[in-house]
């Protein structure tokens, strides 16, 4: 699983929300979801109809993963 990466520094809001995000059951859930899954046979079916590296910029540029 991805996480968009934060500058160093913190705002209000991340503040805010630090304390609840550790006692937060979807946040969990999904790491044991994430956990669960086989990334190498989800990227083999992904791969057969993705094309990667066709393009320099957008979805194409990118594995699927």
């Amino acid at each position: 699983m991805r996480f968009k990466k934060m500058g160093g520094s913190l705002d209000f809001a991340d503040l805010a929300l630090a304390s609840s995000l550790e006692a937060n059951r979807s946040i969990k859930l999904m790491e044991e979801i994430d956990a669960a899954i086989n990334r190498s046979r989800v990227e083999t079916v992904l791969l057969q109809h993705y094309t990667v590296g066709t393009s320099q910029e957008g979805a194409k540029c990118s594995p699927p993963l």
